[in-house]
C-alpha cells in the first residue's frame, strides 16, 4: 500500500494519517494584537489529491462554518486518500463584526489574487491564496445570501467545464447553476491558474439551517468519494439527479408597502403563478407579483418590509419544475428521519453566535 509524504504547511510537517490545526499571521488589529487565518490540516494516510473547503469569505455568510464544524468531526485522516484543507472562516474580521466586508469596507471576494503589501483585503486574499488555495487541485467555496434573504442550497460553476459539472452533479444540490466569473473573485482567480472550484450558495446571513447545512456537509462527502478520497456513503442516493440551469430572473417589488408571500426558496413555478402580493400599511391597493418564467426558487426575501425595486424573488429557469420541487421534498424528508431528535434546538441562530 502507498504511503502519504509530510505535508508542509506553515512551518509545521503534518505527517500521514494525523491532523494539526495551523495558522497563518494575516496582519496587526488596530489593538496592536495579531490577525490569523486558522486551517485545520487532515492528512490521509495514503497519497492522492489536496481539497480546501472554505467558509465565511462574507463574514456575515456562516453556514459554512456550521458545515466545516460537522466536516472536521467526521472525516478520519487515517481513512482519508489525500489532504483536506478546512478553513471554518476566511474573513476573520467580518466574521467578529456580523459583517460582510472588511473594516476598510472592501469585500474579500473581489479583492483577489491581492498582495503581501497591498490593503488589508488585499493581504488576506494574498495569504488564503497562496497558502491554501495554491496548495490544492479542487476548493469547494460555501457562501450564503445576504441578512433578510434566503438561499435554496444550489451549487454554482463555471459555464461550459465538464468536469465542475460532474463535480457539480456529484454534491447533489437541488440545483447547478452556470454563472459567470466576477473579477477579482476567488473563483475567478482559481479558474485563471487551473484550480478548479465549486461554489456553495445556501441558506441566509447569521443563520443556521438544517437543510443548508446537511445539504452541505452530504455533498462535501459526496464529492471527496467521487473523487476517491474517502469511502462515502451519504445515504440521499434516491433524491434524483440535480436540476441545472443557466439563466435566472429576479422579480421585484412593484411598489413599496409590506409583502405578504405565497411561495418561498424550493418551490416549483410556472409562469404567471402567484408569488406575493404587496399592499400599504392599511393593506390598501395590493398589487400581485407573478413569476415571468416556468423554473424554481432558488432565493427569496424574508424580510415583509420592502422598497419599490427590491429584488423579492430569485428564480432559476427549468424545464419539469415540478420534479425539482419533489426532489427538494425528498431531501427535506431524508433529512428529518436522520437527525437525532433535538438537533433544530441544537442549531445557533444569530442572537446566539455572540
Amino acid at each position: 500500500m502507498d504511503t502519504a509524504a509530510s505535508f508542509d504547511i506553515a512551518g509545521v510537517s503534518v505527517a500521514p494519517g494525523a491532523a494539526q490545526d495551523v495558522t497563518f499571521q494575516i496582519t496587526t488589529m488596530a489593538t496592536g494584537m495579531a490577525s490569523s487565518l486558522a486551517v485545520r490540516v487532515l492528512h490521509g494516510a495514503k497519497p492522492g489529491p489536496a481539497v480546501f473547503v472554505s467558509a465565511a469569505i462574507h463574514g456575515d455568510e456562516i453556514i459554512g462554518t456550521a458545515v466545516i464544524q460537522r466536516l472536521a468531526q467526521v472525516l478520519r485522516p487515517e481513512n482519508l486518500s489525500g489532504t483536506v484543507l478546512l478553513v471554518p472562516v476566511a474573513n476573520i474580521f467580518g466574521f467578529l463584526n456580523r459583517s460582510r466586508y472588511l473594516p476598510d469596507r472592501r469585500d474579500l471576494n473581489r479583492s483577489f489574487p491581492g498582495s503581501s503589501g497591498g490593503s488589508l483585503a488585499g493581504q488576506i486574499a494574498n495569504i488564503f491564496y497562496r497558502e491554501v488555495v495554491g496548495r490544492c487541485q479542487l476548493g469547494i467555496d460555501i457562501h450564503s445570501a445576504a441578512i433578510h434573504r434566503y438561499n435554496l442550497p444550489q451549487i454554482r460553476i463555471a459555464a461550459g467545464n465538464k468536469r465542475l459539472t460532474e463535480l457539480a452533479m456529484a454534491f447533489g444540490a437541488p440545483v447547478i447553476i452556470e454563472s459567470p466569473l466576477r473579477e477579482g473573485s476567488l473563483r475567478d482567480l482559481a479558474h485563471q491558474t487551473g484550480v478548479e472550484m465549486l461554489l456553495l450558495e445556501a441558506g441566509e446571513a447569521l443563520r443556521f439551517d438544517r437543510l443548508s447545512i446537511e445539504t452541505g456537509v452530504a455533498g462535501v462527502a459526496r464529492v471527496l468519494g467521487h473523487i476517491g478520497m474517502i469511502e462515502a456513503d451519504d445515504g440521499l442516493a434516491n433524491v434524483g439527479i440535480p436540476a441545472r440551469a443557466n439563466r435566472s430572473v429576479w422579480v421585484r417589488s412593484p411598489r413599496g408597502g409590506v409583502m405578504q408571500a405565497v411561495r418561498e426558496s424550493g418551490a416549483p413555478v410556472r409562469k404567471g403563478d402567484l408569488l406575493a402580493c404587496v399592499s400599504g400599511l392599511f393593506g390598501e391597493d395590493a398589487q400581485e407579483m407573478v413569476s415571468p418564467v416556468d423554473g424554481i426558487i432558488i432565493g427569496h426575501a424574508t424580510l415583509p418590509v420592502v422598497h419599490q425595486g427590491d429584488a423579492l424573488f430569485h428564480i432559476a429557469e427549468i424545464a419539469h419544475p415540478e420534479r425539482v420541487g419533489a426532489q427538494i421534498e425528498s431531501i427535506n424528508d431524508a433529512i428529518l428521519a436522520s437527525e437525532p431528535e433535538g438537533f433544530a434546538e441544537r442549531l445557533l441562530d444569530e442572537d446566539e453566535v455572540v
